[in-house]
């Protein structure tokens, strides 16, 4: 059984070295779970020590918490299909080369930038991002990006009839028992983010579309806790989902469905991240995981060295996994 000795000493680091106020994090190695709580929830107005048990704002591990395990549903039930063409389900979309799978795999190629996209309501933010082109490097090249999981929303959106937020929270989060898990915060058990017009966001989430798109957004906008995360980082761990753990495009770097893959020496690991401060590893051929809940962004969002080492903080759990 992996102790992750170095993974956690170089975690804790992190707030040692201030680069984060705090980090909930745990690890799941042969079917044991152990959690580590450390450091701040918050530096600004004042000093608050982290729990544990906070709320944080998980940003794009909304995507593989939510929006991609139900279209994964989706396609074994046989409502939809990997290679159906975008414009099947949105049809104002009139590029008929881009399949869902290039959506969920972001080889999609359609270029991101919307000018002004701050000042539009969420209606006109959809109308624009459905009027974006499709660049060369569509199906050649894996470029992330919010716009093909925003898109894989509202394909939920035509099948189950409700805002994807709240077909995620009925069809995915629920049944899984996870009951930390929600769109809709108790803003007093939240980890605050940063400072917008002189106040601190604590309980509204943090990414500008999200905001804008309100419950149609499924890019962005869950908040959990650490013991859920882990929750699901198990479930993940289960022999049904052995078929994610694997390059589904023909490129390197490639990308598994939903998740980023990381090539190991008995199989593929899968990883992803939150703006905010998060990331998941899970290595299905060791039965091993790992969730780092940090607060990245407090109280400014410009952090570069937290994105130089969560890259060293990987590398020594795919390290000390094996």
């Amino acid at each position: 059984m992996a102790d992750f000795t170095e993974t956690k000493a170089q975690i804790i680091d992190l707030v040692n070295r201030q680069i984060v106020p705090g980090a909930s994090f745990g690890f799941i190695s042969s079917s044991q779970t152990k959690k580590y709580t450390y450091g701040n929830k918050a530096w600004f107005p004042e000093i608050l020590p982290l729990k544990g048990d906070e709320l944080h704002d998980l940003a794009s591990l909304t995507k593989v918490m939510g929006t991609v395990p139900l279209i994964l549903k989706m396609l074994d039930e046989k409502l939809i299909n990997l290679h159906d063409p975008i414009k099947k389900y949105l049809p104002e979309f009139t590029d008929s080369r881009i399949e869902l799978f290039h959506l969920i795999t972001h080889t999609s190629g359609i270029h991101g930038f919307i000018p002004d996209r701050d000042e539009m309501n969420g209606e006109e933010l959809l109308q624009a991002m459905l009027k974006l082109p499709v660049t060369d490097t569509f199906n050649k090249k894996v470029v992330y990006t919010d716009t093909g999981l925003i898109f894989l929303g509202l394909v939920i959106e035509k099948f189950y009839k409700m805002p994807v937020q709240d077909a995620i929270m009925k069809y995915i989060i629920e049944p899984e028992g996870l009951k930390e898990t929600t769109f809709e915060p108790d803003k007093k058990l939240c980890v605050p983010t940063y400072k917008v017009a002189g106040k601190m966001l604590q309980g509204v989430v943090n990414d500008p579309k999200a905001q804008q798109l309100g419950k149609h957004c499924g890019s962005a906008g869950m908040f959990s806790t650490l013991n859920d995360v882990l929750k699901f980082a198990q479930d993940m761990l289960l022999p049904d989902k052995k078929f994610l753990y694997h390059n589904y495009t023909e490129l390197n770097p490639g990308r598994s469905l939903g998740w980023d893959v990381k090539p190991d020496g008995s199989g593929h690991v899968l990883f992803h991240t939150g703006y905010t401060g998060h990331f998941i590893a899970l290595d299905y051929a060791h039965q091993n995981a790992m969730v780092v809940l940090t607060n990245r962004v407090h109280p400014r969002q410009v952090n570069q060295l937290f994105l130089e080492r969560r890259e060293t903080i990987l590398n020594s759990f795919l390290k000390e996994s094996k």
